[in-house]
């Protein structure tokens, strides 16, 4: 059971003496008449129950965005040929446990010996806190990278190469933070015919560039 207030507590303790008291007087000095202290008493309790009544500040938190938008329209056609020659701009959607929280467009195709491969994601969290949190987490597994000016409230971008059995492989990574969004974006190359990569330069860019067409769409999400 609720503790009453403390003025009303204490008002019903004494009752029985107020009442016994407040006889006496009344039989002794004439019409019965409030005491200052018995009207403050009871200002305090009205306004300590008008402020229970309002309840609670709301705490909700407000979500610039609820949902993460299509994926494979978010990237422009132009992007996509020059990026990915040969590809079907249309893309491929990657299947989702959560297509409200994450969604991802994927494109790929071998052009003669030249092999290109781009992905972009959004990730819907539930606050801007969050999306810092784990924007902050995605960079401490990446390192040499650097930020990326301009996009998004924040982004960071790397390049990384891997060679395997001699081919090489060079990929990079753009992650950006929207609010309370994340845009994942990567772009990765081979040349199959002379087995080397296409240079940081052209993999940086190539991302960024695809990050910036991303980001674009997901700001006029919100507008």
């Amino acid at each position: 059971m609720r503790s009453l207030p403390l003025p009303l507590a204490l008002t019903a303790r004494l009752s029985p003496v107020a009442v016994l008291a407040c006889a006496g007087w009344v039989l002794t000095s004439g019409p019965a008449t409030e005491a200052p202290d018995t009207a403050a008493a009871k200002d305090t309790q009205q306004t300590q129950s008008e402020e229970t009544s309002k309840g609670p500040a709301s705490t909700a938190v407000t979500k610039t965005y609820t949902e993460a938008p299509t994926p494979c329209t978010s990237v422009a056609t132009k992007t996509i040929t020059s990026l990915v020659p040969g590809a079907k701009t249309a893309g491929k959607e990657i299947p989702s446990t959560d297509t409200a929280v994450r969604r991802t467009c994927s494109w790929n195709a071998l052009k003669e010996f030249d092999y290109r491969w781009l992905d972009v994601s959004f990730e819907i969290t539930e606050s801007d806190d969050a999306a810092q949190t784990s924007y902050k987490e995605r960079l401490k597994e990446k390192s040499g990278g650097g930020a990326v000016p301009g996009l998004g409230d924040e982004a960071y971008s790397v390049v990384n190469l891997t060679t395997e059995d001699k081919q090489q492989t060079r990929e990079g990574v753009v992650i950006a933070r929207v609010s309370n969004a994340l845009v994942v974006v990567t772009y990765n190359g081979s040349d199959f015919e002379s087995r080397k990569s296409p240079s940081t330069d052209v993999i940086n860019k190539g991302a960024i560039k695809a990050a910036k067409d991303v980001v674009a769409a997901l700001q006029k999400k919100s507008g």
